[in-house]
């Protein structure tokens, strides 16, 4: 993400880049879509404050991701109960309508399967599970980024996601055990 330094306070064209990823960040946290977008907006109005306050370098992607999951925290504190959980409505987005020429359509639907399966057991999994597996398989950032925006030690980061990948493991085998169809697989 570039921002524009010369006292106009205000993101360029390229601001948005971390737009989807902090979204779906969002979206684990809170399990809210109105309260998703509030967490999305207030990060960029609070970065955009402190862009004179960060140093050149720094790394913009988990500078973000830490402001929104402090601003979770704060909302928490402030309300005193546990975050409410809510179905996350998962649609048919533009990239999974692309149909591959080198598929037939029993592949297709075996795979757009393996796919809703695969966010329904994410979905299940305790909230601080669902974030590390977000962060590290969806948003890539590495394992010293994550224990950065989560403010905790890289081995912390490295042990939960191991025992997140194999709880999540554990739930797709139990699912794909129950498929009569031969095609589908387990995870890596």
């Amino acid at each position: 993400m570039s921002w524009n330094h010369a006292g106009s306070g205000q993101a360029d064209a390229t601001g948005i880049e971390h737009l989807d990823g902090l979204y779906s960040y969002a979206m684990v946290l809170s399990r809210n879509h109105a309260e998703a977008e509030d967490l999305v907006q207030e990060t960029y109005v609070r970065a955009i404050q402190a862009m004179g306050r960060l140093r050149a370098g720094s790394n913009m992607k988990s500078w973000l991701f830490t402001i929104l999951r402090n601003i979770w925290f704060n909302q928490l504190r402030k309300r005193r109960i546990a975050p409410q959980m809510v179905e996350i409505e998962v649609g048919d987005d533009v990239a999974n309508n692309i149909v591959e020429p080198s598929k037939n359509s029993h592949d297709l639907y075996v795979s757009k399967m393996e796919t809703e399966q695969v966010r329904a057991a994410i979905q299940e999994l305790p909230v601080e599970f669902r974030e590390i597996i977000l962060l590290r398989e969806y948003e890539e950032l590495s394992y010293l980024e994550i224990a950065s925006v989560l403010d905790c030690p890289v081995g912390t980061v490295m042990s939960r996601l191991g025992r997140a990948r194999a709880k999540l493991r554990a739930m797709l085998s139990e699912t794909f055990k129950g498929s009569d169809s031969p095609s589908v697989r387990g995870t890596k």
